[in-house]
């Protein structure tokens, strides 16, 4: 028999409807083609494999909204994506391009790493990542090299940062604690008393982790909600 799947709570419910209404916005290759908002932009990041598009589409409750490709490193663009009400939206998700895959030419793997650097440590509205993790391979140097861009921001508390182990749902628990635990200590180096820094096993064949992201997603949107 399966476990019994937890009645979401309130909030949860709340914050899922509204990671819900995610809606196409906007394409980019450059910063500069971006538009400029003062809205809180929300930044998905991870490698090519890590499962980052297929994370967006189920938080969104949306099957093809960020497209995952079946050849890993095509998206080349930054993605934007209006998040609540139509008439009045009150945050951005950004899907930037995956990292990390080796049949990028290399000209294009260079462009894009810039691009993304450029984005971490510059992109004015940017007020909360997230950082996709496949739960089997834990942080690659590529994933901490993307960590060090961002770690600036996320020091002085300007950039909250959200990390999703994926594919959690192909470990076992004492795996599943493994990966928390070595999560944690990479985290460890950005512990500082502003920084808002957190980690979930996430999967989205399970549903594990997928409420609870949505909900601090919106809890970055909303900071004078109630939790």
């Amino acid at each position: 028999m399966s476990p019994a799947v937890p009645t979401p709570s309130a909030a949860e419910k709340q914050a899922l409807a509204w990671t819900h209404t995610a809606r196409f916005l906007t394409t980019a290759s450059q910063l500069d083609q971006l538009p400029v908002n003062e809205l809180p932009e929300i930044a998905f990041v991870g490698r090519s494999n890590a499962g980052k598009s297929t994370a967006i589409n189920m938080l969104a409750q949306q099957k093809r909204l960020a497209f995952a490709s079946k050849t890993p490193g095509r998206t080349q663009h930054i993605n934007l994506f209006e998040v609540g009400p139509k008439d009045a939206p009150d945050a951005l998700f950004a899907d930037l391009p995956g990292y990390g895959y080796a049949a990028v030419e290399r000209s294009a793997k260079l462009r894009w790493q810039q691009v993304m650097a450029d984005y971490l440590e510059v992109r004015r509205s940017l007020s909360g990542v997230v950082v996709m993790i496949d739960s089997r391979l834990g942080f690659t140097e590529l994933d901490k090299q993307l960590l060090a861009f961002v770690a600036p921001r996320v020091g002085t508390g300007e950039v909250k940062l959200l990390v999703l182990l994926t594919k959690a749902d192909k470990l076992n628990r004492k795996e599943a604690d493994a990966a928390l635990r070595a999560a944690t200590e990479v985290l460890g180096q950005l512990a500082t008393d502003d920084a808002d820094v957190g980690i979930t096993l996430f999967s989205a064949l399970s549903k594990k982790g997928v409420g609870d992201a949505a909900q601090t997603l919106y809890q970055w949107a909303h900071p004078l909600s109630p939790a």
